[in-house]
């Protein structure tokens, strides 16, 4: 394994034993070099890449962090949805139910579980200007977050993401989206007061924490006539 790989493995590893804080200065480069007995070139190299993936972040004068979800930054990272004219904002979310129970074949596949681990199954509609856009059901493993209930999340301040650092001392490092088109079936339909079989864009989102692990699958439902999925690829 190249030098910089271990270095990045054992800064991850750090993270994950929750040895920094989200919003928390790491070790300037110089100290870093000098507890794994490697170049600082070697360190950049290591941080640059966890910089690309949006664990690490840079900030001119001050030194790197680790990652915040603040809202900007979920806009700016995690969120894929504008309306037909370009805007972009994060919306507002309202709880339909919430339940534990035991996954499905699909859901165990996702987020990497047995058939009798259980999970939260979570439905909420997503609205800008309290109009209703998205309909999202989120399944969230039990062993993960052993005591989030129906208050905690409801009354949550911020993101979910920003729910899983702050709570569970858990960083969200990457997810992995699949964009189809369906047809409205009628329960979705009303939720988003549209009429059934319109187009809808369908959305499967896996979020992984570090060393890749599957903590939160989303499936979400968009109304397409009156918005748009949206990525920046090579952006800034």
């Amino acid at each position: 394994m190249f030098a910089y790989k271990k270095v990045k493995f054992g800064i991850t590893q750090a993270l994950g034993q929750k040895k920094w804080s989200h919003n928390q200065a790491i070790p300037s480069e110089p100290i870093l070099a000098s507890r794994y007995k490697v170049s600082v070139g070697t360190i950049r190299r290591a941080i640059n890449e966890l910089v690309a993936e949006n664990i690490l972040v840079r900030e001119q004068g001050r030194g790197t962090f680790v990652v915040s979800h603040t809202e900007d930054y979920m806009l700016n990272v995690f969120f894929r949805i504008e309306n037909k004219n370009g805007k972009r904002e994060l919306p507002k979310s309202n709880l339909i139910s919430f339940e534990i129970t035991k996954p499905s074949k699909s859901v165990s596949s996702y987020l990497k579980l047995t058939p009798n681990e259980k999970i939260y199954k979570i439905k909420t509609a997503l609205s800008f200007d309290q109009r209703p856009a998205i309909i999202d059901y989120i399944y969230l493993p039990k062993k993960i977050f052993p005591d989030l209930d129906e208050t905690c999340f409801a009354d949550r301040k911020g993101t979910l993401f920003k729910l899983f650092q702050e709570r569970y001392g858990i960083t969200i490092t990457k997810t992995e989206e699949t964009v189809e088109a369906e047809l409205l079936i009628p329960d979705i339909a009303t939720l988003l007061n549209q009429k059934p079989n319109l187009p809808v864009l369908k959305i499967t989102r896996v979020a992984y924490a570090y060393k890749n692990m599957p903590i939160d699958l989303r499936v979400r439902y968009v109304d397409s006539l009156n918005y748009r999925y949206f990525n920046n690829l090579g952006g800034s």
